[in-house]
């Protein structure tokens, strides 16, 4: 901000000590070794004055004589006289033994920092002291560089200060990271003496300063909603610091809450006025007003825009160019000259169209990395799927863009156009090369745009971007005879084509000079040494191959795809086919050989021979795709050369049966002894085994968008839907996790829809129970409850006992956020009743947590503790660690209401943990929040509003608008009583208004907290 130094601070009034010997100082022999117990001594002084000789510590005696050796180490290897060590140790009243006691303290340390130096200077060796004895006084010398953390912290602190001017704010920050880890509590804990309080408030200060400095780089890369948790805290500890309060006001504006921006204003004014009498500095005022004039410049780093060099991520997307480019040479030219001219101007867009396989990716990826030079902050690159079913949304692709250029998860806005924005401001000063890919149109690319001077995008479309404002559009055709005939003569070889050049001509010719229908007949000849180009020709020519009048492209890109499929062996013919009727983005290894119905290393092979024909790409290490007209193609030739017909069914069939297995074996592996999967629908398909929960947390995260559209396309036949729904049920996490939420939802509402159309009871119970699920979730009860009352009739219409279960249970904890605690603990009983007679004892133990919270909203406390540690024994038993959280959970709620807060906070805490670990995130916030409610029942109010901020930004997407306004109101009551109560108010106003919106009972309770304010 304005008037705030970027500089990193340094150690108030520390000097550092001079490389050369001082008069008094004796000079090492020359020759004399160092000895080992000298060279291997540690001290620390930013927290307890400890000591330690390599590993082992030292012991260092009485808090009399750690402030000695505090008070030398402090001095930097000058000596201080007996007096000064008199005067730091007991000020102007000294004992009478007083000179006595610091020659006792000094030959202490010496025998323990040098125990063997008096025998080897009584001997006649030479040797060096630690703590040497001259004019009177004493020193500490002769410690190696890094012996004292106080000198490691003002080094790092150095190297982050010039590392900032630099403008590397990464590693500044990394830098400041690490020295200010080297604090271990107070400085100099429990050492006694005026000289060693006044080092304390002086270093403490500096530590300010330093955290205030990281802090004000944080924002600057755009940390803004990590920043408010721990700023939080840091005013509540020092509430009179204003720098704190501003960089709070900023991370709390730029995380889109202006109204408590301006509350920390009113706070501060207000607390200045009563305890010093003054008003706010200027700067402070300064934020204020561009806050409520919604300075444009508050959303940019406070800093200087950085110099290239020291930008902190430097993406390089771009996909690697092909070896054996040919031609174009105008394009090349004409595109390089646009981008060339990006410096100076606000953007420089090129769009290129033309139809699928005319080289427009491969020709903006030449030219792109030809470029690379002008812009030295890095290229980014997306495939927008702009062809597909599904084309990519452009808020999903600025998260992508905005995590390559360096910005946190946390800090990522959810709206299109909050993203934009942050966007633009990140690359604010950059010169940075932007290639869109595959654009369905234009309305996909505007908010994908830098938009600022120095940066340039390239973009690539099958349609004619007309109403792409400010764009160079250029039309791509097919390639000239010449350059067609030098593409096929790079890939097949000289030799070959010289000898058959008429012939080569005709290949070209029949390919319809369109580049990707060239390369795949060229790169067959090529893999085919026995073959001649006149074979090659003749076989085009027996085929209707006429594509220099392309009038419509999906004909001519079919026409030229029929070249290499002509081609293939059996084998890889029939994988192409099969695995074109896979839906999602791509399909790993396993899922494949699931598909083809082959082991993994035959289906290896046979996918990496069609990569070779370039008919599929290889997305990843394992991981497969087809270009989007490539995908059709195949679908096309399956209906017309699959036999039996049926075989198309078995591959999808075989897919579905892969995901539901594997899908399953996560399920297990994270509730050990859960019955949902002894009632899930048979596979014949094995799935993958995974052998631990991470591995198989990654598996079902990895495949979460691939597992997703094989629901939906399973979805559509009524021999697959009840296993598809069943899959959904077993990858229940992915509604609870955040990053897949929405296509979750989406996918469920379609199942049940599907199995209504179908007329299948049992299956659209189970839907519903998926349904349930995330109306639960995303706060949604009322709806939760229909759909959970409508699955029990009709699971219990086709007897199938497991979702009458689980929506007994769901019942019973929406009844409990209701307060229809009647109904609750009626539903949760017989969920009890119903999960017992399935021998489901997991389940059990969670109808049993979830009643242990009726019992305590009414009033049963001791009875809600019983309960939740019957959940808590069941869990244990079966080593079922993540259910085993929501049982801490629960009880944490119970001993929180019972008053045993230090126990309540250790299971809350152990819970946080585990749900971190298992990335759950709505479990995450939610513990926090609990955590929160501890601290405030503990009168830790700085501690609740830290613990109620990271719930905000955990929670933030999931879990739904109640569950915000729960955590709001308890942020409210932390802020209240740090004396933020400007803060406080808006906290509490947003929640009102979110309860009244939601008609929730909880409004009146949060109104209530607001009348006395407004009263006054």
């Amino acid at each position: 901000m304005d008037g705030v130094p970027d500089g990193v601070p340094r150690v108030p009034e520390q000097r550092r000590p001079d490389s050369t010997p001082t008069p008094s100082e004796p000079s090492t022999t020359p020759g004399a070794e160092r000895p080992a117990e000298t060279a291997a001594l540690r001290f620390s002084v930013l927290g307890p004055v400890r000591a330690w000789r390599g590993d082992e510590p030292v012991t260092t005696g009485s808090p009399q004589q750690r402030a000695l050796l505090a008070a030398l180490l402090l001095r930097e290897g000058r000596t201080a006289t007996a007096a000064e060590l008199i005067a730091a140790l007991w000020g102007e009243e000294p004992p009478s033994q007083a000179l006595a006691a610091v020659r006792t303290y000094a030959s202490r340390l010496r025998k323990v920092l040098d125990p063997g130096g008096e025998a080897r200077r009584s001997g006649g060796t030479t040797a060096t002291a630690v703590l040497v004895s001259e004019s009177g006084g004493y020193a500490v010398r002769d410690l190696a560089e890094e012996a004292l953390d106080l000198t490691v912290a003002q080094d790092l602190a150095t190297e982050a200060e010039k590392a900032r001017s630099a403008g590397d704010l990464c590693h500044a920050r990394e830098t400041l990271r690490r020295a200010l880890a080297l604090w271990d509590g107070e400085t100099l804990a429990g050492v006694p003496g005026p000289y060693a309080e006044t080092q304390r408030v002086r270093l403490e200060e500096w530590r300010l300063q330093l955290v205030e400095s990281r802090l004000d780089m944080d924002l600057e890369q755009g940390c803004h909603a990590e920043a408010v948790s721990e700023l939080t805290a840091l005013t509540a500890a020092h509430p009179l610091r204003e720098r704190l309060r501003e960089l709070l006001m900023l991370a709390l504006y730029r995380s889109g809450r202006q109204a408590e921006a301006l509350a920390v204003y009113a706070d501060t004014r207000r607390l200045l006025a009563d305890e010093l009498g003054v008003d706010p500095r200027p700067g402070l005022s300064e934020l204020q007003q561009r806050i409520l004039q919604a300075d444009p410049g508050l959303a940019e780093p406070s800093s200087p825009a950085p110099e290239p060099a020291a930008v902190p991520v430097r993406p390089a997307q771009l996909p690697a160019t092909v070896p054996d480019f040919t031609g174009r040479s105008g394009f090349v030219r004409e595109l390089g000259d646009i981008l060339a001219s990006a410096e100076g101007r606000v953007m420089a867009v090129s769009a290129l169209a033309g139809i699928g396989g005319v080289g427009k990716t491969t020709l903006a990826v030449h030219v792109a990395h030809q470029a690379r030079a002008a812009f030295p902050d890095g290229q980014l690159y997306v495939d927008l799927q702009g062809a597909g079913a599904r084309a990519a949304e452009p808020e999903t692709v600025l998260g992508s863009f905005l995590r390559a250029l360096g910005t946190a998860d946390s800090a990522i806005p959810d709206s299109l156009e909050e993203r934009a924005a942050l966007y633009r401001s990140v690359l604010a000063g950059r010169r940075v090369l932007v290639l869109l890919d595959n654009a369905r149109d234009a309305a996909q690319v505007r908010p994908l745009l830098p938009g600022t001077d120095g940066c340039a995008a390239l973009v690539t479309s099958r349609v004619r971007m007309l109403d792409l404002a400010g764009a160079h559009l250029i039309d791509l055709d097919v390639m000239s005879p010449d350059e067609a005939l030098a593409l096929f003569t790079k890939i097949v070889g000289e030799e070959r084509v010289t000898s058959e050049r008429k012939a080569a001509l005709d290949v070209v010719a029949a390919c319809g000079f369109l580049p990707l229908a060239i390369r795949i007949a060229a790169s067959r000849l090529a893999a085919r040494r026995t073959w001649t180009v006149s074979v090659l020709a003749a076989k085009l020519a027996d085929e209707r191959r006429r594509l220099d009048e392309l009038q419509a492209g999906d004909l001519a890109v079919k026409a030229t795809f029929e070249l290499g499929y002509g081609q293939l062996e059996p084998a890889q013919a029939r994988a192409f086919r099969l695995l074109g009727l896979a839906d999602g983005p791509d399909i790993s290894l396993a899922a494949a050989a699931a598909v083809l119905d082959l082991p993994v290393e035959d289906t290896e092979d046979l996918l990496e021979s069609l990569v070779d024909t370039s008919l599929l790409e290889s997305a990843a290490p394992g991981r497969y795709r087809f270009h989007d007209l490539v995908r059709l193609y195949a679908r096309a030739c399956a209906e017309r050369d699959e036999l039996p017909p049926s075989e198309r069914g078995s591959a999808l069939s075989r897919l579905l049966d892969f995901y539901l297995a594997s899908a399953a074996g996560v399920y297990a592996i994270e509730r050990p002894g859960d019955r949902l999967v002894d009632h899930l629908e048979p596979t014949s398909y094995p799935g993958l085994r995974f052998d631990n929960r991470h591995a198989a947390q990654d598996w079902l995260y990895a495949e979460a968008i691939c597992l997703l559209a094989c629901v939906r396309q399973a979805s559509g036949r009524p021999e697959t839907l009840p296993r598809a729904i069943d899959m959904l049920w077993a990858a229940h996490d992915l509604s609870e996790s955040g990053a897949n939420s929405k296509e979750y939802e989406a996918t469920a509402q379609a199942l049940v829809g599907a199995a209504r159309s179908h007329g299948l009871g049992r299956a659209e119970a189970r839907a519903l129970m998926t349904l349930v699920n995330v109306h639960h979730v995303s706060g949604r009860f009322e709806r939760a409850e229909e759909e959970a009352e409508r699955a029990i009739r009709l699971a219990q219409e086709s007897d199938d006992l497991l979702p009458v279960c689980w929506a007994r249970n769901a019942r019973g904890i929406i009844a409990l956020y209701q307060n229809r605690h009647a109904d609750g603990e009626e539903h949760l009983s017989r969920a009890i009743e119903h999960f017992r007679a399935l021998g489901d004892r997991p389940g059990v133990a969670a109808a049993l947590c979830n009643l242990s919270r009726i019992h305590l909203a009414t009033g049963r406390t001791q009875g809600a503790v019983a309960l939740a540690q019957e959940g808590i024994d069941i869990y244990d038993a079966m080593g079922n660690s993540l259910r085993g959280a929501n049982a801490r959970y629960a009880l944490g709620l119970a001993l929180t209401q019972s008053g045993e807060l230090h126990s309540a906070a250790e299971r809350l805490q152990e819970a946080l943990e585990v749900f971190r670990d298992s990335r759950q995130r709505l479990w995450e916030g939610m513990s926090l929040f609990r955590l929160a409610e501890v601290d405030l029942a503990a009168r830790r109010a700085a501690r609740a509003a830290a613990n109620a901020e990271m719930a905000l930004t955990v929670l933030r997407g999931i879990g739904g608008e109640w569950r915000r306004g729960n955590v709001l109101t308890v942020l409210g009551r932390a802020l209240s009583g740090i004396g933020q109560t400007g803060r406080a108010q808006v906290c509490w106003q947003e929640a009102a208004g979110i309860y009244e919106e939601l008609g929730s009972p909880e409004a009146a309770e949060v109104r209530a907290l607001l009348s006395p304010v407004q009263a006054a």
